[in-house]
């Protein structure tokens, strides 16, 4: 059975979804947070490569990535900077695309929560109005979301089994 991405609006600004993972915590938290595997597993839909990814992960620190459609080569970036960091479980952080999709920017909210060996994700996009919260939700960002997901689930899986998921 694969695993449910649940999707909610707590307020008018707000997007929030959950997905479970068959992983301890920090082995997520590190997937999440790592150059070298977020690489390897945030590229949306198929037909998408990163190209850059930067994260340092410290309050006031910066992240970017930039991502490059295989088909015609269009490059499509974003960044931001992280207002708060409890690892294993939690950083806030600002979102900018550098050419946006939706307008202004967003606040990152990202919550692991461990229930032994299996972790939840919950993350909480707070935009800067209720019309742009609204056009996200009718983009198709889940698509994206749930075959990032999908090949995280595997990188995690390749941990679990002894494989550098390096």
């Amino acid at each position: 059975m694969m695993p449910t991405l649940e999707v909610t609006t707590p307020s008018d600004r707000e997007l929030r979804w959950s997905r479970a993972f068959d992983a301890p915590c920090a082995r997520l938290f590190e997937a999440l947070t790592t150059p070298a595997l977020v690489r390897r597993w945030l590229l949306g839909p198929p037909g998408w490569a990163m190209e850059f990814c930067a994260i340092d992960l410290r309050p006031g620190g910066a992240y970017r990535y930039v991502w490059r459609r295989e088909r015609d080569g269009k490059e499509m970036a974003m960044g931001g900077v992280f207002e708060q960091v409890a690892a294993p479980e939690r950083f806030v952080a600002t979102e900018t695309f550098e050419e946006a999709w939706y307008r202004g920017h967003a606040l990152v909210t990202m919550q692991l929560d461990d229930h032994a060996r299996r972790t939840t994700l919950t993350q909480t996009m707070a935009y800067d109005s209720a019309d742009t919260r609204d056009g996200v939700l009718r983009s198709g960002w889940e698509d994206g979301v749930r075959a990032s997901y999908d090949r995280l689930d595997a990188i995690l899986a390749e941990a679990s089994h002894g494989t550098d998921a390096r």
